[in-house]
């Protein structure tokens, strides 16, 4: 008899707990904290921050992902600087230079030119004037120099720095000394060293290829 008071009892008291349930509106919360956490605004001055400031700089010295710092500084020394100095990375190779390419097909040629003589499409409107071409003996242009125009931008030409990753630059960088090289009737630079250390591998992975068939052959 006891037993059935405090079973009947129990299933009252689960009964109405269920009955009370409304699933348009959110139940008792035990914690709170867990689901309402306290918002700050952007910007905003709260004293559990440090300066009251809600939004801190970064530590010092560092960087965003994905992004390498540029050590040249944006003045004419730093151009003359990166001109004489700074090289290209990356290897030479036919497919980076068709991804240069497609890069300055996008980005440069509408000023610049298809050729790199300076006669792109705004040019040809008027548009824009004052584009020399690649071949200009008195710019006479480097690695170096192309790439810190890109990074920083000079006189009307605005800065590909927020467009383009690191890696692209350097294939368009690859693709304008191409188009210099063509301008000048000057054959452009292609490392031959990646083609004779590809090269090798691609046949001794087809003669194991080959092996491989034979055995399975013979193994049948």
């Amino acid at each position: 008899m006891k037993n059935t008071i405090k079973i009947l009892a129990a299933a009252i008291v689960i009964v109405s707990v269920i009955s009370c349930q409304n699933d348009k509106k959110p139940n008792y919360q035990y914690m709170p904290n867990m689901y309402e956490s306290v918002g700050y605004e952007t910007y905003g001055e709260y004293s559990v921050f440090p300066g009251e400031q809600e939004a801190m700089r970064p530590v010092e010295g560092s960087i965003p992902r994905g992004w390498m710092p540029y050590d040249f500084e944006n003045s004419n020394e730093g151009y003359q600087l990166a001109k004489d100095t700074l090289k290209n990375p990356i290897k030479y190779t036919k497919e980076n230079e068709e991804a240069g390419k497609a890069l300055y097909d996008i980005y440069c040629a509408i000023c610049h030119g298809a050729k790199g003589d300076g006669k792109g499409t705004l040019v040809k409107r008027e548009k824009i004037l004052g584009v020399p071409s690649y071949d200009d003996v008195g710019r006479a242009i480097t690695e170096g120099s192309i790439y810190h125009v890109m990074y920083y931008g000079i006189n009307s030409m605005g800065s590909y720095a927020s467009q383009t990753s690191e890696h692209e630059r350097w294939q368009i960088v690859q693709y304008v000394e191409k188009l210099k090289a063509d301008l000048e009737g000057k054959t452009p630079r292609i490392d031959t060293d990646v083609a004779s250390v590809e090269t090798p591998n691609i046949v001794a992975k087809e003669e194991e290829h080959q092996e491989t068939t034979e055995e399975h052959k013979e193994a049948h």
